[in-house]
């Protein structure tokens, strides 16, 4: 999800390197910490693949920057795995929330909507964190509080995220601009 990231936020515009960093850790940082081992090596290999450009500009004192755009193979990379994420990338929240930060950038309305109803569907097979055999167990079958409390909580935030993604499906193709919070 990091080159996802990377290309999302570089489809804005060039970046130098610690924008991008900023930006990334602002993302994911407080799920993912994001350090300069993996997100400059991550650069490297999109550099190499020909997904992004990097040019040398002078900087406000003597250091020179890096500043680093996307190429079209990178924009072009960009939107296809935004229109078809992994099956992981849609049942992994994490992941699945920094498809959402850049989905906006798919033209296509039936495509973002495509994205939505694969979440959506996901979210809405019976699954639990405990189960008896093969049924999943309910937060008031549980003795331990602490394992009550986790199936609260994911419950209530898949309650939130399924009637969201009902909300944006229901009204008809989305569009980013019709429906903010």
């Amino acid at each position: 999800m990091l080159e996802l990231a990377v290309l999302g936020f570089l489809a804005g515009g060039p970046l130098h390197g610690y924008e991008l960093r900023r930006r990334v850790a602002q993302l994911s940082g407080h799920t993912r910490p994001v350090s300069d081992g993996s997100l400059y090596p991550a650069i490297n290999r999109m550099l190499k693949r020909g997904l992004l450009d990097r040019r040398v500009e002078p900087g406000a004192a003597a250091a020179q920057r890096h500043v680093l755009s996307l190429t079209d193979a990178g924009r072009a990379e960009l939107l296809e795995r935004l229109r078809e994420p992994a099956d992981h990338e849609i049942t992994d929240g994490g992941r699945f929330f920094t498809i959402l930060a850049f989905l906006s950038l798919l033209p296509d309305a039936a495509d973002r909507d495509a994205v939505l109803r694969r979440r959506l569907q996901f979210l809405e097979q019976p699954a639990s964190f405990f189960y008896e055999g093969e049924r999943p167990m309910r937060a008031d079958e549980l003795a331990d509080p602490y394992r009550r409390g986790m199936l609260r909580i994911a419950r209530a935030t898949s309650r939130a995220e399924r009637a969201w993604l009902h909300e944006m499906l229901d009204d008809g193709p989305a569009t980013p601009d019709r429906h903010t919070d």
